[in-house]
């Protein structure tokens, strides 16, 4: 595994989420209730950068751009969404959110 340094807890608000480069990977870091999840920036839908469409209700998020659902903590698709999110592993080393980095996780989009 190759854990890397994502974020400072006191970086993401509680009940949020918030876009970083790690390595030059782009990842979505969410604070759930203060657990923390981290997934690839884009909507598994079409390619909708979730930091401008998503909303974070809670435990959901939503895609505003075609009303996609998924629960935070599983990646579980929720209403119309059909595909699940993709989910990096997270850990915590103190207040740093440490997200493996192994292999970027990308969706395969249909044409």
């Amino acid at each position: 595994m190759a854990w890397t340094k994502a974020c400072n807890v006191a970086d993401v608000e509680e009940n949020s989420f918030r876009k970083f480069e790690v390595n030059g990977v782009p990842l979505l870091i969410a604070n759930v209730e203060g657990q923390f999840f981290a997934y690839p920036p884009l909507c598994p839908h079409m390619a909708e950068p979730l930091e401008i469409s998503g909303v974070c209700d809670g435990k959901v998020l939503t895609c505003t751009k075609h009303l996609w659902q998924w629960e935070m903590r599983t990646g579980n698709p929720m209403g119309m969404a059909e595909r699940e999110l993709l989910m990096y592993p997270v850990s915590m080393n103190g207040t740093d959110v440490m997200v493996d980095l192994e292999k970027e996780l990308v969706y395969d989009y249909d044409d």
